[in-house]
């Protein structure tokens, strides 16, 4: 008891002495308030941009992105009063990212350099790339991005129809390839009771022998072979209108 006592009394001592010389003996822990960054149209764009790449689309929900922003649910809709709203300004950075090159340079160039450009901006953008394929984009940026691109088969000098068709054709294989390279075959729904390598090997030998080709290693060989397959063919369409536009001249 006497050393309880004594113990108690030492402790008020110290309490006493280190309070006269205003010293701060509070074991308390200090939190330090974490300045948050103030809310912009942009900065939630973006934000939900990187979420929707890491998890998916389905994963976006204003709650989930208010979590990752620090801030209210509520507050995104002063600046988005809609998840479409909010899809839109996410589809303009992406589309911001494709520079076209000048219009100085042959169309076939062009031509590629579109191609590839919209393939690093697929691949840049894996979870919401999926809904980039199928929009329609029928604002003010997407239609501004939609007529550069038709510049350029304008520039081949074939007429209305074929270039509709070219231009058709082109972007099917850009959205196919693309799709394929971000979430595509390999990453698609599976059979419930897949057969296994060894049968496959077996019984399927032609899919077995190149299916080593299809991994992402080969991605971008693959995908510039098809594209200058499909210019050349454009080229020869082109080349064989004018032929007879010419040899039709009198």
């Amino acid at each position: 008891m006497a050393c309880r006592l004594t113990l108690s009394s030492s402790r008020r001592k110290w309490a006493g002495r280190s309070a006269s010389n205003g010293q701060n003996v509070s074991t308390t822990p200090v939190e330090k308030k974490v300045k948050r960054q103030p809310l912009n149209p942009e900065r939630i764009a973006a934000v939900a941009l990187a979420l929707a790449d890491k998890n998916g689309l389905d994963g976006l929900s204003f709650r989930n992105l208010a979590k990752a922003l620090g801030c209210e649910a509520m507050s995104l809709y002063h600046y988005y009063p809609s998840k479409a709203h909010l899809l839109d300004a996410m589809v303009v950075i992406c589309l911001d990212e494709l520079v076209f090159a000048p219009a100085s340079q042959h169309w076939t160039e062009r031509m590629r350099h579109v191609a590839w450009i919209y393939r690093a901006m697929a691949l840049r953008h894996p979870g919401f790339f999926p809904f980039m394929a199928v929009y329609r984009m029928n604002s003010m940026r997407g239609l501004a991005v939609l007529n550069e691109v038709l510049k350029v088969f304008e520039a081949t000098g074939s007429d209305v129809e074929m270039r509709a068709t070219h231009f058709r054709t082109f972007g099917y294989y850009l959205a196919g390839a693309c799709l394929d390279e971000t979430i595509g075959y390999a990453k698609g729904p599976s059979a419930a009771e897949p057969v296994s390598g060894d049968i496959a090997a077996r019984e399927f030998p032609s899919i077995m022998t190149v299916g080593k080709f299809f991994g992402a290693a080969h991605h971008a060989r693959i995908f510039g072979a098809g594209l200058e397959t499909l210019i050349g063919q454009i080229e020869r369409d082109v080349d064989l209108q004018k032929s007879h536009a010419k040899s039709a001249t009198p």
